[in-house]
């Protein structure tokens, strides 16, 4: 054993609508161990607000726990997956580093050494915290592997459909359309390089389609701009929402797919030979670049969260990715 106790806080949904800020106890720590002094983190605003509101079906519970998520749903419940902070106690190799971890909103942690990142160098810290984002991001598009040449349409301009936006781009032959009802969001696809459109002049005719608004009128959207023997790749995710999805209309005339993307396991196409660990390695890598920083909101300090939770959550306060600062 090395290191000794320390306390730290961390946020817990306790409640349909409201958080707290407890007390943390740390044991000494165990072999190959390390300690993180939090430095940012990040709200995944999709997920963390159905499980601030409740809505985690009960079939989920165990499917929905976070790696290192403290009690149980629904709740009291520690929830959160993009923390970036500095190791302060550990094995030499690490000591001093700069990681990301899957871990929740918490001022300081213990995880085991091979479940912290390093954050290389061109990496900024703030934008370090898109990592897990980013990890879901690539695994779409290995889910769409083959990616088609052609239009490619983005439903849902939330970080997740952003920076899947952004990774499809780079195919060789493509045009991506961010597609969205909030016109603001036509200064972020700029910054990122991608087209933009409302859902009235959305483009048709799409080899692939991707749908990240978590709204059945997306899900439809996606459905009639897709062209003959497209996919519409469904990376949203609804909680207890049952959902309607249109399959009369075009639906088989066209012959289209509907095809689920969850990053809970490495896509198919590439399970064979990448683990977790390295495409969450690729994903961090993948953040060097400096466009990426159209997606990050003005940090707050981690002592308001409880506070300033129910702004951040709502969905029409046009919040993308919302920095949490620690002391």
């Amino acid at each position: 054993m090395s290191g000794s106790d320390a306390t730290g806080q961390a946020l817990w949904y306790v409640a349909p609508g409201r958080a707290e800020i407890r007390q943390e106890w740390l044991s000494p720590l165990g072999e190959d161990m390390i300690r993180v002094r939090a430095l940012y983190s990040a709200i995944s605003r999709g997920t963390e607000a159905l499980i601030a509101a409740g809505k985690v079906p009960e079939s989920e519970y165990q499917r929905m726990r976070a790696p290192f998520m403290g009690g149980c749903f629904p709740f009291p419940v520690k929830y959160g997956y993009a923390s970036v902070g500095r190791v302060e106690t550990g094995p030499d190799r690490l000591m001093g580093h700069n990681v990301f971890a899957l871990y929740p909103h918490q001022t300081i942690f213990d995880v085991p050494a091979g479940a912290a990142v390093p954050v290389p160098q061109d990496v900024p810290l703030t934008r370090a915290v898109l990592a897990a984002n980013m990890e879901t991001a690539l695994n779409a598009t290995w889910d769409a592997d083959p990616i088609p040449q052609g239009r490619i349409a983005v439903v849902g301009a939330g970080v997740v459909g952003a920076l899947a936006g952004f990774l499809f781009a780079r195919a060789p032959g493509v045009e991506v359309t961010l597609v969205d009802i909030n016109p603001a969001r036509e200064k972020l696809a700029r910054a990122l390089g991608l087209n933009f459109s409302r859902p009235d002049s959305a483009p048709t005719d799409c080899k692939l389609v991707v749908h990240t608004s978590a709204d059945p009128k997306g899900l439809a959207m996606a459905i009639d701009i897709a062209g003959d023997e497209a996919t519409i790749l469904e990376m949203s995710w609804y909680g207890d929402k049952l959902v309607p999805v249109r399959l009369g209309g075009v639906f088989h005339s066209r012959r289209l797919k509907i095809v689920s993307s969850q990053v809970g396991r490495v896509a198919p196409s590439r399970r064979a030979t990448t683990s977790h660990r390295q495409r969450l390695e690729q994903a961090m890598a993948l953040l060097a670049d400096p466009r990426l920083d159209a997606l990050l909101e003005q940090a707050v300090p981690f002592s308001e969260l409880p506070e300033r939770l129910v702004d951040i959550l709502n969905s029409e306060n046009g919040v993308l990715c919302q920095l949490i600062a620690y002391p």
